[in-house]
């Protein structure tokens, strides 16, 4: 199979949140959506001192519709509530995810990870477009930790790769699946390489947190967002540093119905969009009421 043709790459825009350093990756100039995935914000990493404080970090209280939420972290402590009970931490490697449907109320905080000595704090935020169908349907929480992400370890000492979303090989995630859908994180050793041949009329991307790779015999730089064509092919990623690297791939089936996305929102015509706004206003998404307790 020959290799996949590669489409474009690009580098985030800085869009930080107070005191985190976050960079806006999807959507950028060339792509709105990759798939179902709309949206990917790296929260960059970042070391704190040992004498800071343990606060939270965070977006405050805001509602979502018409999207899943799914926060990836690498490394810290996520803590979430919302207007319909949920309340969870998860820690380094594990992951939330979080069915906006037709109206919630979250609040989803960032810290070190309490459970170790490790100052590091990295993660990723995606969000899934709903079908139209789903997005009429109630919202869903569903926090992963690190134990039970679905992990795969590749032959010849080469890596391993997490199954965020989807299923690869006979590893599965947990999360549910309104369409064909994947998000991978590839963890390579010096040297080695993987490989991956893709689907006809899936829609690809990589993005590359934080080291250099070679793919498909091009090199790319950290921070740098990868999408493919749509023709089939393989996707050939190649480490080419002393030391471990880290690549996100994702993408699935692309999203066929109307996309309009404004602010938390995004339905299927401006009039839902209206509406959302609507009910939030109306009090129709709730409110946290066990949010007294966060620190």
């Amino acid at each position: 199979m020959e290799k996949k043709k590669i489409s474009f790459s690009a580098q985030g825009k800085r869009a930080d949140i107070g005191d985190i350093t976050i960079f806006r990756i999807l959507p950028n100039r060339y792509a709105d959506a990759v798939g179902p995935f709309v949206f990917l914000d790296h929260i960059a990493p970042v070391l704190h001192a040992e004498d800071k404080e343990l606060v939270n970090e965070g977006t405050g209280a805001h509602p979502h519709r018409g999207i899943a939420t799914l926060t990836y972290i690498l490394q810290g402590e996520g803590e979430h509530f919302d207007s319909r009970g949920n309340h969870a931490k998860v820690f380094s490697g594990g992951a939330q995810w979080m069915k906006a449907g037709n109206g919630i109320i979250h609040d989803e905080t960032f810290k070190v990870d309490s459970q170790t000595a490790d100052r590091m704090t990295h993660g990723f935020q995606f969000w899934i477009n709903l079908p139209s169908h789903i997005k009429a349907e109630s919202p869903a929480y569903l926090p992963i930790p690190a134990a039970d992400v679905p992990k795969h370890i590749l032959d010849s000492d080469r890596g391993w790769l997490k199954v965020i979303v989807g299923e690869y090989e006979n590893a599965k995630s947990m999360i549910p699946n309104y369409s064909k859908q994947f998000l991978f994180h590839i963890h390579l050793e010096n040297g080695k390489q993987f490989s991956i041949a893709t689907e006809k009329d899936l829609e690809y991307a990589v993005f590359l947190p934080e080291h250099d790779v070679i793919i498909n015999e091009d090199t790319f730089k950290a921070g740098e967002f990868i999408e493919f064509g749509r023709e089939e092919g393989m996707i050939e990623i190649h480490n080419p540093s002393n030391s471990a690297i880290d690549i996100l791939l994702f993408g699935g089936e692309k999203y066929t119905e109307p996309i309009v996305a404004h602010g938390p929102f995004v339905m299927n015509s401006q009039s839902e969009i209206a509406e959302a706004f609507r009910d939030y206003h109306a009090g129709k998404y709730g409110e946290i009421n066990n949010h007294t307790n966060k620190k």
